[in-house]
């Protein structure tokens, strides 16, 4: 998570309007959805890979990290439909499940390719604050803010915790480490607990009346950025019905 945000706030298209980058990547995740997965799906990953690696300019590498962890559970959902249950023997190999698999594994793919292409370019704090101009409740939006700005500060608290037990040696054996993990938790679960409380502590003895004010940077929207983004979802529609 810590990787993902800081790609988002060093691309080149960090200073674009977040609405650009989401008619481009919304739109291409449409039609992942939507189009059957030969060829939609082919054709909505192969674009939005090429966007991530020209250019927003994502290394391979740094692409792979945000995507191995989701590629488990696409592998997960996709190989039960190679299993069949019942018959003699009770469970076999499915010849028949091979397509489906492979459909739902690349529509799958394309999409996760599509949500890390808005991912690694907008950042959340650009995103969240503008969501109450299309409606979003903005209590919705200020727990999400809080939400955001709380896990971070968890992941250093946890990464604090286990660099000291690390350092005392808890982790000698599978029973010092079972130790160390529930201590972790416990030590976590404290810490949230008791920073959430001097948070609305601090908010409510700064007059909190229900909102939370931000600045928000204006970014003019590119008229010929969202031509060229309708004109690729166009074409990638075009392309798939051609040759489905």
């Amino acid at each position: 998570m810590q990787s993902l945000d800081t790609l988002a706030h060093t691309n080149p298209w960090r200073r674009r309007h977040p609405a650009e980058k989401a008619v481009l990547a919304f739109g291409l995740l449409g039609c992942a959805v939507a189009l059957p997965p030969w060829p939609g799906a082919l054709l909505v990953g192969a674009v939005a890979l090429a966007a991530l690696l020209g250019p927003v300019g994502l290394v391979p590498a740094a692409l792979w990290r945000a995507m191995r962890a989701p590629l488990v559970f696409v592998a997960v959902g996709s190989l039960p439909l190679l299993v069949a249950v019942g018959g003699d023997p009770l469970v076999r190999f499915a010849p028949e499940g091979l397509g489906p698999a492979a459909g739902l594994a690349g529509r799958a793919v394309a999409a996760l390719l599509c949500l890390i292409l808005f991912a690694v370019t907008t950042p959340l704090s650009d995103t969240l604050p503008r969501l109450e101009r299309v409606g979003v409740p903005p209590a919705v939006v200020e727990v999400a803010a809080l939400v955001y700005r709380l896990l971070f500060l968890l992941l250093a608290t946890a990464s604090t915790v286990r660099e000291a037990q690390a350092r005392r040696l808890g982790f000698r054996t599978w029973a010092t480490t079972y130790r160390c993990v529930a201590a972790q938790a416990g030590a976590i679960f404290v810490g949230a607990f008791d920073r959430a409380r001097r948070l609305e502590q601090g908010l409510a003895l700064r007059g909190y009346t229900g909102s939370l004010r931000v600045q928000v940077p204006s970014r003019p929207v590119s008229p010929a950025f969202l031509a060229c983004s309708v004109g690729l979802v166009g074409a990638v529609v075009g392309c798939a019905t051609v040759l489905g």
